[in-house]
């Protein structure tokens, strides 16, 4: 055996923080969409400053005067500059998606601008990049994947939405290995006919279970996706019927392609459905019966499960202990700020020891992997160090070799070994 670490609190801490920050991560679900994808893939200082984080954050000070319809009319450069006074000139950036903001431009070597509160030089920083097109973004795209330590992101992809379907048919564009293809099928599980019912329609299929079957199954020939998903509200119940319904359609034909189906449990959308996407919100408690319901009713199917609300993290955990189908991963939307992550990875390390995937970063702008994934690599790397200290002063040797391990089954290999488990 190797010579094990030293029960010394700053060793430990130092060697931890030196694994952590250098562990190649997999970020098994993100939103984030290919440069070939054009307009869809959203990279840049204003798409930063605009996300729905920011522009909820902005609403709760806004002067009676700005109403969302008159925001959300404005240019993109307009709203990025509106959020830019109020909450970076006015105040203090101080909340997590604002520290994030300031985070991507000096990752990105442009601390003297943002130390001057220069927008305009931060965004002539992505005019060499942009004047490049496709290959500009490529270039971006690499970098950002190469600073952020991630080895590839799993896209969100939609077979309902036309304007992400042009880019698949009738001949898939071709993207980078640091994407890799999820087939979302939200429409499916919720019930939404008409969504349905047009898609089949639009690409020549019946409007019938055998249909909808078809569909699914051809979609997933051409996005070859890493898993199905969807994100349910906090009510949802799959039907208990023998398949007469958009979900019992996709649990079938996650069974005959032995392809996993990964849930986001718990979103309110439209809460305030002026603010639009920055409107969507959270309930108290989702319920994680059904979750427990679908493991047991479909042994042979593969389940990733994040929760949105931090009440039902425990629950989650006892779930995890109970189904050798389900794999827990990431702290979504809500729950991905620093204190709650911590909450949340202590828990799991507590209850799953190294058998779930610590995080994902849910990003929908590119430059986001630039902040979200060290900013939640501090955090775990601070658990880390406590739980590693107790085992080591429980008695137990440890070398670094073992805790490299440890840390890259946290950072993606849990992930991996879960999918190319078979249950069939």
């Amino acid at each position: 055996m190797k010579r094990p670490l030293k029960n010394d609190r700053d060793t430990i801490r130092s060697i931890v923080f030196s694994e952590v920050s250098s562990a190649v991560a997999i970020d098994l679900h993100t939103h984030l969409l290919p440069p070939t994808h054009g307009a869809l893939c959203l990279w840049g200082i204003d798409e930063l400053l605009t996300y729905h984080y920011l522009v909820a954050e902005y609403f709760i000070t806004a002067p009676p005067s700005i109403i969302p319809e008159q925001f959300y009319a404005k240019s993109k450069q307009q709203q990025a500059e509106i959020i830019w006074k109020a909450l970076f000139i006015d105040r203090s950036p101080i909340s997590e998606a604002c520290r994030g903001v300031i985070t991507v431009p000096v990752t990105l070597g442009l601390k003297d601008e943002i130390r001057n509160r220069d927008l305009d030089a931060v965004r002539k920083f992505y005019t060499s990049f942009r004047n490049d097109g496709i290959a500009g973004a490529e270039r971006f795209s690499q970098l950002v994947y190469d600073k952020a330590g991630v080895k590839y992101a799993v896209m969100t992809n939609i077979p309902f939405e036309p304007t992400e379907t042009q880019h698949w048919r009738p001949t898939p564009k071709e993207y980078s290995n640091n994407y890799r293809s999820a087939c979302r099928v939200d429409p499916l599980l919720a019930g939404n006919k008409i969504v349905v019912e047009n898609a089949l329609k639009a690409a020549g299929y019946n409007n019938t279970i055998d249909g909808a079957k078809q569909f699914l199954h051809d979609w997933c020939d051409t996005m070859k996706p890493e898993y199905m998903m969807a994100s349910t509200p906090h009510d949802f119940v799959m039907p208990e019927d023998k398949g007469s319904t958009g979900g019992m359609v996709l649990m079938k034909v996650c069974e005959e392609r032995d392809i996993p189906l990964a849930l986001k449990i718990g979103a309110h959308r439209k809460l305030n459905p002026r603010l639009l996407d920055a409107g969507d919100g959270v309930v108290a408690f989702a319920d994680g019966s059904m979750l427990a319901r679908l493991c047991t009713r479909f042994p042979t199917v593969r389940f990733l499960a994040t929760f949105l609300s931090r009440t039902n993290q425990h629950e989650a955990c006892v779930l995890a202990t109970k189904f050798r189908n389900l794999h827990l991963y990431g702290c979504w939307w809500f729950c991905n700020n620093p204190s709650i992550i911590k909450e949340i990875t202590s828990m799991r390390i507590e209850m799953l020891g190294t058998a779930f995937t610590a995080q994902h970063s849910d990003s929908r702008v590119l430059d986001q992997l630039l902040y979200k994934w060290p900013h939640s690599r501090a955090v775990i790397a601070s658990v880390l160090t406590e739980e590693y200290t107790k085992l080591i002063e429980s008695g137990w040797s440890l070398t670094r070799g073992e805790l490299r391990r440890d840390i890259q089954r946290l950072f993606g290999s849990s992930y991996e070994e879960f999918m190319s488990k078979s249950l069939v």
